[in-house]
């Protein structure tokens, strides 16, 4: 078997093996239509009033107390975001200091700068992007929240 294509495989049953222990959160989405989309307040997981939904300020990912919270601005947990092809996009939080948030305007996942951010309109933030989240028309990335404790 190739090399990279046996790399890629072990990547991708690592990426879902780590997804399966998570809670899956929807997809953060600018499309205010689609299913998944945390931008849809009448889908499952863009309302703010489902259990999951990072926009129900009452719930442990959209709280702005809690540890797993991706609006508090101290979490060390907060949700993960993936894009389409299983790479980890950092964590979705408001915390500026933590290395892994899209917050951190200095991070690699932050950085307005870094191919890898969802704040670089020209990287993985374009807004013409299938997987982007800032794409209107798009899916997305995906959300996974810690599940445990």
């Amino acid at each position: 078997m190739n090399k990279l294509l046996l790399m890629t495989v072990l990547g991708l049953v690592w990426t879902t093996a780590s997804q399966a222990d998570e809670t899956y959160l929807g997809k953060l989405s600018a499309n205010p239509y689609g299913a998944d989309s945390t931008a849809n307040a009448y889908g499952a997981y863009g309302s703010e009033y489902s259990s999951d939904s990072i926009n129900n300020q009452y719930g442990q990912y959209g709280s702005e107390y809690s540890n797993k919270s991706a609006t508090n601005p101290y979490a060390t947990d907060a949700p993960k975001l993936y894009d389409s092809n299983g790479n980890y996009r950092g964590k979705l939080s408001a915390n500026p200091y933590d290395p892994d948030s899209t917050s951190n305007p200095y991070g690699r996942y932050g950085s307005k700068y870094s191919s890898d951010s969802i704040n670089n309109e020209y990287g993985a933030g374009s807004p013409y992007g299938a997987d982007s989240p800032n794409n209107p028309y798009g899916e997305g990335m995906r959300i996974f929240g810690d599940d445990d404790g």
